[in-house]
């Protein structure tokens, strides 16, 4: 059965490990939105606290249609990223008529940015905090708490929910 996931969440938060992980045990191909950004080049621009919300429905008009395809075919996506626009996700959920379930992964903001130190290419800590501080301004979903758990424990979390789309 066809249907997507949107994985959201903080920079740091484990969103991609997450994402890799539960699509190896669904089968689904794991997209991360972050690096569609930069190779359609609608990534952080210089001085810019964020990506304005036009460039992430620009990506969205550039990938829905394929999105759509692999759908159509059968197959399963996980969709990762900040998502920090409520409006790309309805723009998404709206326009992808699939069943979906859009999952947010919380913590802290010392575990994230702790985490980023641990990356070879970390963003550092003001543009953690400021990622942070956007994808922190609403909840969208099913909200899994991260702190204190494995990715493993996240990943067997978040199928357990994944039973009811099935």
């Amino acid at each position: 059965m066809s249907y997507y996931i949107i994985i959201r969440g903080p920079a740091g938060v484990g969103k991609s490990t997450v994402s890799r992980l539960l699509s190896e045990k669904i089968g689904a191909e794991a997209v991360n939105f972050d690096k569609i950004m930069d190779d359609l080049g609608m990534d952080y621009v210089p001085g810019e606290k964020w990506i304005p919300l036009d460039k992430f429905l620009k990506a969205d008009d550039a990938m829905l249609p394929k999105f759509q395809d692999e759908l159509e075919k059968g197959n399963r996506l996980i969709l990762d990223g900040n998502f920090y626009h409520m409006e790309q996700i309805e723009d998404i959920t709206s326009k992808l008529h699939f069943p979906h379930v859009v999952f947010t992964l919380k913590a802290d903001l010392k575990s994230c940015i702790e985490r980023d130190k641990s990356r070879n290419n970390g963003l550092g800590e003001k543009a953690i905090g400021d990622v942070f501080k956007l994808v922190s301004a609403f909840d969208y979903g099913i909200c899994i708490d991260t702190r204190d758990k494995t990715a493993l424990q996240i990943v067997e979390e978040a199928y357990s929910y994944l039973k009811k789309v099935k």
